[in-house]
């Protein structure tokens, strides 16, 4: 879990993954992550097809392997810090367009479909609003638990009160200026 949500003692362990996997872009890693296997390794790579030996090295082998890196470490990024994601998304969907010059048709534009798919997932992903507590979620056992009810509303009135600023019911201007002075009109000397 990232610093952002917090491990749940109360969610049972066959279901951990499943709230995990729910509270970031996990698709879209696991797309990008896709995506860069292929970017990175065909530079360097050959395929065997019985006696017949197929290389795909090119001279741009460095910079494939860098994006296939690069793109390997974004898609980490959207499953361990969430909060990034619209910058890794949009860093993964420029770092696919680089791959088709650079790495051979970005890795025979698998890789290319991949990452891109995976940087739109990305930018376009948000988390789920939070959840409110309704009546029947306070009661434990059928009573009602009296104590923590009346802490939770403590605390909302608490944030509520310290999120809103006061707001000044008239505007004075603390000196008169040519914009103030002559209705909105500036006036050059």
């Amino acid at each position: 879990m990232s610093a952002e949500i917090p491990a749940s003692r109360e969610v049972p362990k066959e279901n951990r993954f499943k709230v995990w996997r729910q509270t970031r872009p996990f698709w879209a890693g696991l797309l990008t992550i896709i995506g860069g296997v292929p970017i990175a390794y065909l530079p360097y790579g050959d395929f065997r097809l019985g006696n017949a030996t197929l290389a795909m090295q090119t001279t741009a082998g460095a910079g494939a392997l860098i994006i296939g890196v690069l793109l390997i470490t974004l898609g980490l990024t959207m499953w361990f810090q969430p909060v990034v994601r619209v910058f890794a998304g949009v860093a993964t969907i420029v770092l696919a367009l680089v791959s088709i010059p650079v790495s051979n048709f970005g890795g025979l534009v698998i890789g290319f479909l991949f990452s891109l798919i995976g940087g739109g997932m990305s930018a376009a992903w948000a988390p789920a609003p939070p959840v409110e507590e309704t009546d029947d979620d306070a009661q434990h056992d059928g009573q009602l638990e009296a104590s923590e009810e009346a802490g939770a509303e403590l605390e909302t009135e608490v944030v509520v009160a310290a999120g809103v600023p006061e707001q000044r019911e008239t505007y004075e201007s603390a000196t008169e200026t040519t914009a103030d002075a002559n209705g909105g009109r500036n006036s050059a000397g």
